[in-house]
């Protein structure tokens, strides 16, 4: 700190100079000191000086009442490092600081909904970086005081607080990266290097691999890193993205997902990054440091932690890669250029070699610092020695356009949906086209705000547009929505700038989403000018005021059932989709399930938690354990709900369905079943059957209209047309399921 200590005294010497004219807010008490340096260099005597003395020669000296925005385990430490820079500092600067927990994820949001009234000095994750330099809500470090702070640490987090050739925002942790912890009871140490390998540990022990390469762009990144992809991004030095270099869309990107289809085919893979797993039957996940302690509770002396492992693909091994991010703290622009100084020296004592330490100890927060980074405590500890091993095949997460997360993370989905090769290049295609499409956007377009969400069919991946009614005010059409489904609105298709709800009130960014409490069409609106969201149906009512049909009242605090549906990790899903069920006679029943051994699921009312059932040691209980699959099979979940303080959830194999005709034929008129016979697997064949010219039929199974084949074009579909008789005769109809065919052979 002495160095810049030495440049600060530089600029407030000729800052002095404008002080005489120019004096701080009168809130504020001024009485001057001298810089450590200047007391270092200063003869005996003038040492020995009183400190009121030395600090009349600091026109920074006084005290100053700020803002404070650090995540919420960092508040009581910060409280007590500001109050040792009160003590420590020799220029007489006192700050009378609020300390708030708020989140690094969502600080970026609200400091840009008004940045005169943000906190003076807070942390942020590095993907927010671009858009709070934009913003204009962060003062830039002059080049001397940079020059000092790129020394002292790590040139990755370095680069994350530079936009061109300025840097803006001071290195706070580098531990914002993933790798591997696994359950060795399962996974053999010399096992951990092959993903093949790991994959064949999981499935023989039936225990589950989380890696979250279905849901989220951060790690499905690791495996273009891995074979030599990028995806550099490049903004002006105002933080506006101007071009990107990716070639996700290349031969070493098909590597990539040739790689990745491999884990997400296997049905003991999980989406998933959350270190809670390995209380569902995980031996493998794939995360942070921040679930290390979380998951040394439950896997104790049993946890393993190391990189990531190497895929194969071709013969060659690609080792996979990472993000490698980090958190930075930044100070808000002032109109006072003494205050901005004194802010200034602080954020750099908050982020030095010994307060990033001390973070460390109490928080194991990944220090920037590289002396810090070399110490004993940091390379000894499992986690980050892990992280640090890592990051050697790590690339460095620099500014990134905020659309590129909705982009990227369909790649996982479109890579488990493809059945070939040509199908893992549509997946990529499909991602350069969109990415491309970024930068050919207009003004107009950029500045568009649209609605997104978990709704009408689409999972967080399609924009409906919106229009602007008046000055700063955007609407939908009017959209058909269902109880428990979740939304926000975005500006320009990204999520730099977005609004979601939280009782009832509209929040900037953060993870609080609007949901929707019953099944109706809505309207959405934004108005930016508030800023204020709002949704009401085709009558103008607010969700609050939309009735509920058909529910009687529920007690106070207790939740009402519209709509049951079966969700967990089956059918490819992993608790993100319900399936849905019908109800008859106060008994709900799932459509036909196609369901793996080791898959499991709960019951749950109107697409949300709030209430649930499960089964816990045989009975059914409201948030009850999941029920779980022994074997293979096609299945039916029940929920019988005919005695509300009884309530009965089951599952069971599905009776095989039988074959019939039935038509306008053999004197009966559309009910009458004609049953058919199962010849050999797949292949149904009625008796012989008096049929007239112009007469029709189709053929159903379990004497139900729920399945049924007509013929169209020679193909037996679903709900085809009637098939016609051409002539008289003596027909047998024959279905064979296999081949999707449906024909009448006459005797």
């Amino acid at each position: 700190m002495k160095k810049t200590l030495a440049i600060v005294l530089a600029l407030v010497m000729i800052l002095g100079v404008i002080g005489c004219s120019s004096k701080p807010a009168a809130t504020e008490t001024k009485t001057e000191t001298k810089t450590e340096t200047q007391a270092e260099a200063a003869p005996a005597a003038e040492a020995a000086a009183p400190a009121a003395e030395q600090a009349a020669d600091s026109p920074l000296a006084g005290t100053y009442d700020i803002n404070v925005w650090v995540g919420e385990a960092a508040v009581d430490l910060t409280k007590k490092q500001i109050e040792d820079f009160n003590n420590s500092n020799s220029m007489g600067i006192k700050f009378n600081a609020t300390v708030n927990g708020v989140s690094e994820a969502t600080s970026a949001d609200q400091m840009l909904v008004d940045v005169s009234v943000g906190a003076d000095i807070y942390c942020f994750a590095q993907d927010q970086f671009a858009r709070l330099v934009q913003g204009g809500a962060l003062a830039e470090l002059d080049a001397e005081a940079a020059a000092a702070v790129k020394e002292a640490n790590d040139p990755v987090v370095v680069g994350a607080a530079t936009a061109g050739d300025k840097m803006y925002a001071y290195p706070l942790t580098s531990d914002n990266g993933y790798f591997m912890y696994y359950d060795k009871t399962v996974i053999p140490d010399e096992d951990v290097d092959s993903l093949e390998k790991l994959i064949e540990d999981c499935e023989k022990a039936q225990k589950y691999f989380a890696f979250e390469t279905n849901t989220s762009a951060w790690y499905i990144a690791s495996w273009f890193f891995a074979t030599g992809c990028k995806s550099e991004w490049t903004t002006d030095d105002d933080g506006a993205f101007i071009s990107v270099a990716d070639d996700f869309n290349s031969d070493k990107g098909l590597i990539a997902v040739k790689g990745m289809k491999k884990l997400v085919d296997s049905k003991y893979h999980v989406s998933s990054s959350s270190g809670d797993e390995f209380a569902s039957d995980a031996a493998i996940v794939v995360t942070g440091t921040w679930n290390f302690e979380a998951i040394q509770k439950l896997l104790g002396d049993h946890m393993g932690v190391t990189d990531l492992p190497s895929f194969e693909v071709d013969g060659k091994e690609y080792h996979l890669g990472s993000f490698n991010g980090c958190k930075l703290m930044g100070v808000k622009p002032q109109s006072d250029s003494i205050r901005l100084l004194a802010l200034q020296l602080l954020a750099e004592y908050l982020t030095d070699e010994a307060r990033q330490m001390e973070r460390f100890d109490a928080l194991s927060w990944g220090p920037s610092n590289l002396n810090a980074q070399k110490s004993d405590a940091v390379q000894n500890n499992p986690g980050l020695a892990a992280l640090i091993k890592q990051n050697q095949y790590a690339i460095p997460q620099g500014q990134i356009h905020g659309a590129w997360w909705d982009i990227a993370k369909v790649i996982g989905d479109d890579v488990k949906a493809a059945t070939d090769e040509a199908g893992l290049k549509q997946a990529l295609q499909n991602y350069y086209d969109k990415i491309s499409a970024l930068f050919t956007m207009t003004e107009e377009e950029k500045s568009a705000w649209s609605v997104i969400g978990a709704i009408c069919g689409t999972n967080w991946d399609t924009d409906f547009p919106m229009t602007e009614i008046e000055p700063g005010v955007w609407q939908s059409e009017p959209l058909e929505l269902h109880a428990g489904e979740e939304f926000k609105v975005r500006k320009g298709a990204s999520w730099d700038e977005n609004y979601g709800m939280k009782d009832g009130v509209t929040v900037a960014g953060g993870m609080d989403n609007a949901k929707v409490p019953a099944d109706d069409v809505y309207t959405i609106t934004i108005d930016t000018n508030v800023p204020e969201l709002k949704f009401v149906n085709q009558d103008g009512i607010l969700p609050e005021a939309a009735p509920v049909e058909e529910a009687e009242p529920a007690a106070e605090g207790e939740a009402v059932a519209n709509t049951w549906a079966v969700i967990g990790a089956l059918c490819g899903t992993n608790w993100d989709t319900d399936f849905a069920m019908t109800e008859k006679e106060g008994v709900w029943t799932s459509d036909a399930l196609e369901l793996k051994a080791g898959d499991e699921f709960k019951v749950r009312a109107n697409g949300a938690w709030d209430l649930n059932y499960g089964v816990t040691e045989g009975a059914t209980v409201a948030g009850g354990d999941n029920l779980k699959v022994e074997a293979d099979g096609t299945y039916i979940v029940t929920l019988d709900l005919t005695d509300p303080e009884a309530p009965a959830l089951s599952f069971a194999e599905k009776e095989p369905d039988t074959w019939a005709v039935i038509g306008g034929i053999c004197g009966t008129a559309w009910d009458t079943d004609f049953a058919m016979t199962e010849v050999e697997p797949g292949v149904w064949k009625s008796d012989a059957l008096e049929l007239k010219a112009g007469e029709e039929f189709k053929v159903r199974a379990n004497a139900d209209w729920a399945v049924n084949m007509g013929l169209d074009n020679g193909v037996a579909v679903q709900d085809g047309p009637n098939v016609k008789v051409e002539a008289d005769g003596t027909y047998v109809i024959t279905l064979d399921l296999n081949e999707n065919t449906l024909v009448a052979n006459a005797e």
